[in-house]
């Protein structure tokens, strides 16, 4: 993480937009030992100032049994600001209490780029947490329900900020990460039966952050 900000920083694009963080293992541990709550207190030491000043919109997804080891993290930087999201139904990550470790998540739930019918905005990785709780155990249909209420309450927010007008069924593209593999079928055709089925919808095998959760949503909406 010092590589890229340092990169990143000097460069013509030195504002953070999105980034995406893969690794293996993120459940591996119990309590605070948990691999992702070490890689919270790891990302909160290696950032600069500016990281928080607000922080991009991210994902953090285990890589399935089998996969890739180690860290991959992949960053999409621009020459201006993006226009960070909170969503109103959610409890900020940053603002997360201690039961979820001991240095909360930092990353913001959305951003939005450029302005009127260029504007697209940018859903963070997206799950079944309602304030900071996670909702529906062990029932992936009413998790895929919450998480999308949860990105149309962020698009919604994305309105109420910069005046652009988002929707679902405008999704550029949308990626479902899901715990099981059993549960693709499922998870497709209700996301095309909600987004359409234009929508270009990619399902990923990856272990959600929070190891009580099964789906995660994340994608690309642009203006109506």
């Amino acid at each position: 993480m010092p590589t890229l900000l340092r990169r990143v920083r000097g460069s013509a694009q030195p504002y953070l937009l999105r980034i995406w963080n893969f690794f293996d293992g993120i459940n591996a541990g119990e309590g605070d030992a948990e691999r992702y709550r070490a890689f919270c207190i790891g990302r909160a030491r290696a950032v600069d100032a500016d990281f928080h000043a607000p922080p991009p919109a991210a994902t953090a997804i285990g890589t399935p049994p089998g996969g890739a080891r180690g860290l991959q993290v992949v960053a999409l930087c621009g020459a201006r600001p993006g226009v960070a999201l909170e969503n109103p139904r959610q409890t900020p990550a940053w603002r997360y209490p201690r039961e979820y470790g001991p240095v909360a998540p930092g990353f913001s739930r959305g951003a939005v780029l450029g302005e009127g019918e260029q504007a697209v905005l940018l859903a963070s990785g997206t799950a079944s947490i309602v304030g900071h709780v996670s909702r529906h155990v062990g029932d992936v249909e009413a998790q895929l329900e919450e998480s999308l209420r949860n990105l149309e309450a962020l698009l919604a927010e994305g309105q109420a900020r910069c005046g652009t007008r988002f929707s679902l069924s405008r999704c550029h593209g949308l990626r479902a990460y899901l715990r099981h593999p059993r549960d693709a079928a499922t998870v497709l055709a209700r996301l095309q039966a909600r987004l359409g089925a234009e929508v270009p919808v990619r399902l990923l095998h990856g272990e959600i952050c929070r190891r009580e959760l099964d789906v995660e949503l994340e994608g690309v909406f642009g203006s109506d």
